[in-house]
């Protein structure tokens, strides 16, 4: 068993508020649980408008498609122009 744990650092200049923010945020983490058996969590500046971090965890029996998942991970949350990708962080236990 293997326990994967990517943390995202998100900028998000657009957002002018909390209400701002939390639609986005709301918004990925309701697709990443719709597209992956995934566990996803805002960890980070709560309350500062336009940052975020997102930790997303999930355990997997094997290797194989660890990356395939992150790089789909990647490229949804991508898809928001909204946002930036400020850095990514991958952890494996």
């Amino acid at each position: 068993m293997r326990l994967t744990l990517i943390i995202f650092q998100l900028y998000l200049p657009a957002c002018h508020s909390l209400k701002d923010k939390r639609r986005i945020i709301k918004s990925i983490k309701d697709k990443v649980r719709a597209h992956f058996n995934v566990s996803i969590a805002e960890v980070n500046y709560y309350e500062t408008w336009q940052r975020s971090a997102l930790a997303i965890a999930w355990v997997a029996s094997d290797g194989s498609g660890i990356d395939r998942i992150i790089n789909a991970l990647d490229k949804l949350i991508q898809s928001y122009c909204e946002l930036q990708i400020l850095k990514m962080e991958r952890m494996e236990y």
